[in-house]
């Protein structure tokens, strides 16, 4: 993504398959930076004043619920546009819709990364209520997550490829990967824009 950056207002977004943990480190790498964190996901549900398994269901297709969802961000993103804020997306956060509110913002897209086996370890689930809920996987279970875990990371990938920065979190926890993201975005700031993979 080809995008100018100005050094005040800077909108940083982190994009990745679900559970990888893109809210965890945002919110740690928030604490960080100082400044100010949004959950899309969380944002939407009180935007709409429902779960967001509801107002997907409501959605006729991704596309339409992509076009919604996209709005909210775009008023995150107005409504921020003077100051540093850091932004958990959907694994759908590149495409279509998405994409075109960032290229208006001029935001800076982060991709996280990692093995299906540690995304597993972080696994968190959620009732249609968006309540979470402790569920133990069997040998069974964990055999068809993984299998879903990796078509996300396979279906996912050319949009993610699409991001400024991508940061491969190698089953680090949450402060480690706050910090492997810090180092990403200082080295992207001080050498104009130049990505690097970390």
């Amino acid at each position: 993504m080809d995008l100018t950056v100005p050094s005040w207002g800077r909108k940083i977004l982190i994009t990745g398959v679900s559970c990888v943990g893109k809210s965890s480190i945002g919110r740690r790498l928030a604490e960080i930076l100082d400044c100010a964190f949004y959950d899309l996901d969380v944002e939407l549900e009180h935007h709409f004043h429902m779960p967001i398994s509801r107002l997907k269901a409501l959605s006729l297709t991704g596309y339409s619920f992509r076009q919604k969802a996209s709005q909210v961000l775009g008023w995150i993103l107005q409504e921020n546009r003077d100051g540093n804020l850091i932004v958990a997306l959907p694994p759908s956060g590149l495409c279509d819709w998405y994409r075109k509110v960032i290229k208006k913002h001029g935001a800076i897209v982060i991709a996280l990364s990692d093995t299906a086996e540690n995304i597993l370890q972080r696994i968190v689930f959620y009732d249609d209520d968006s309540n979470r809920i402790e569920k133990e996987l069997d040998e069974r279970g964990r055999a068809l997550y993984l299998r879903e875990i990796r078509k996300d990371i396979g279906y996912f990938r050319r949009f993610h490829g699409k991001a400024n920065l991508h940061v491969d979190l190698s089953g680090a926890d949450v402060a480690e990967c706050a910090a492997k993201v810090k180092v990403a975005l200082d080295h992207y700031f001080s050498n104009d824009g130049q990505a690097r993979e970390i």
